[in-house]
């Protein structure tokens, strides 16, 4: 009966982790008729054993050496044990995938946000360019070259929009920063992509907007993860993290930047040991 009493024990281990995975799927469904056959079976060895230990028992002396169950009823409670084992081992494995599963679909909805954003400025600049709706500006003086000729007026550059945005960020226009990290991002010159990334990250930190500055960070870095600016990046995304407070997922970040840059050093060093200090990261 003290197997039994350990088996009761390994079930009742096993029943809360079924029910903190909370798994709809066809293989956590498949876990708890094995659960309810495993109780099933537990009840019929304990009636068996009841059974047997009062046929066993004819003289009252022979209550005070009470023998181990052996025989068919041993061999089946350590069947009962090995399959709580797997069990366990199944629940685990499933509510791993579940929660990767929740990551990605996370990581995916916010891609999916961040080009409809994306999508809807190129379609504004299109659509104003296309009505001229333009305001119209004072008259100034023509710019000369150096012939004495006016100069030809065209448009900013990607490295002159990057140095406006950062200048808007600096006098805390973030909605200015925002416009011209997405005017880089759509002018697709890869030179200056990670940088425009992580102003748009920078920006939307600004705004409050974590979710999207998370996936703008993340871009950044995985276009160039040994980069420059990779570090950087990283602790980028770890800050969105906590601002969304998901503690969790920003030390993993932190904890991977630790691992593949322990030469971290300098300023950045010092804004990844204050981000793990905000997200209490062990």
């Amino acid at each position: 009966m003290r197997r039994i009493g350990v088996l009761l024990v390994a079930l009742l281990i096993a029943a809360p982790g079924l029910a903190l995975a909370q798994i709809e799927s066809r293989e956590g469904i498949a876990l708890q008729n094995q659960l309810l056959q495993l109780r099933q079976e537990l009840d019929t060895l304990r009636r068996a054993g009841a059974g047997a230990a009062s046929s066993a028992l004819p003289a009252p002396q022979q209550a005070a050496a009470p023998r181990p169950a052996t025989g068919a009823s041993g061999d089946l409670v350590q069947s009962l044990l090995e399959r709580v084992q797997r069990m366990e081992e199944e629940v685990r494995a499933v509510r791993g995938a579940a929660e990767q599963s929740e990551f990605r679909e996370r990581q995916l909805r916010e891609r999916v946000q961040k080009l409809e954003g994306d999508l809807d400025f190129r379609l504004q600049q299109l659509e104003t360019q296309r009505q001229g709706a333009a305001p119209a500006q004072p008259a100034r003086p023509a710019a000369t070259n150096a012939a004495g000729q006016p100069a030809a007026a065209g448009p900013r550059t990607p490295q002159r929009a990057i140095a406006d945005g950062q200048a808007a960020l600096g006098r805390r226009d973030f909605a200015a920063a925002e416009a011209a990290a997405r005017e880089v991002i759509a002018s697709r010159e890869a030179a200056q992509q990670v940088h425009a990334q992580m102003l748009l990250g920078d920006a939307l930190i600004g705004r409050r907007d974590f979710a999207g500055a998370a996936v703008a960070y993340d871009d950044a870095r995985r276009r160039n993860p040994q980069g420059s600016r990779a570090a950087e990046a990283s602790v980028g995304v770890a800050n969105a993290f906590i601002g969304l407070n998901n503690n969790r997922d920003a030390c993993s970040v932190l904890n991977e930047l630790r691992s593949a840059r322990p030469d971290l050093a300098g300023p950045q060093a010092e804004r990844a040991a204050d981000a793990r200090r905000r997200a209490q990261c062990r």
